[in-house]
């Protein structure tokens, strides 16, 4: 058989990463790819798909091979993101990941970004409306405003709850409440993340 050349490659890589996350739930662009490259035959990190290459292959595939299953279990998805804003209707809530872009794959995880003046606000909330979670801590590539004309991305970790939900796993980061302003990136291409409050998710399931 003949080796694939560098080009093809990269696409076998990012075509079988693309198909992890439609499929398997995978949410993380770096597991994805590097699982795809060991089944592959392949460890060099220069061989491997950039996250926006793996992006374009994951809406391939949604519109290929899920073109039906796809926009009914994003539907279930934005619809239950809205029911758990709506409950955390206090910390100003805004969906945001592959939830909101459009390119969730079957069981993919839903992100929901709060903005509350403690931590343990948000856990006692979901303490008394007996809502069962595990605690986790995320790191989000953010925007900082640095000197004039000028700025600067870091890494921040936010502390996350996790919510097992009939559509699935709702996570729940929680930022301080001035945080609002702070825009986070994009794993695929490291862009600003949408985010869309309770209003624009209505507007959303109403399109």
């Amino acid at each position: 058989m003949a080796r694939e050349n560098p080009q093809q490659l990269r696409q076998l890589i990012a075509q079988q990463a693309a198909r992890m996350m439609a499929e398997d739930g995978i949410s993380d662009y770096a597991y994805a790819k590097k699982k795809a490259g060991r089944q592959v035959g392949t460890i060099d990190n220069s061989a491997l798909p950039s996250n926006a290459e793996i992006e374009e292959e994951l809406k391939l595939y949604n519109a290929l091979f899920l073109s039906d299953e796809q926009p009914e279990n994003l539907l279930k998805l934005r619809k239950s993101a809205l029911f758990t804003m709506q409950l955390l209707e206090k910390f100003n809530p805004h969906l945001t990941g592959a939830v909101l872009d459009g390119i969730a794959g079957l069981g993919s995880e839903t992100h929901i970004h709060l903005f509350a003046d403690s931590l343990k606000e948000v856990e006692m909330f979901l303490l008394n409306k007996d809502i069962p979670f595990e605690t986790n801590e995320k790191s989000y590539r953010v925007m900082n405003d640095g000197k004039r004309d000028k700025k600067c991305d870091s890494r921040k970790k936010v502390p996350v709850f996790s919510l097992e939900m009939a559509s699935g796993v709702i996570k729940l980061s929680v930022f301080e409440v001035d945080e609002i302003r702070v825009a986070t990136k994009r794993a695929a291409d490291g862009s600003n993340a949408e985010r869309a409050d309770i209003e624009g998710v209505i507007a959303l399931l109403n399109t």
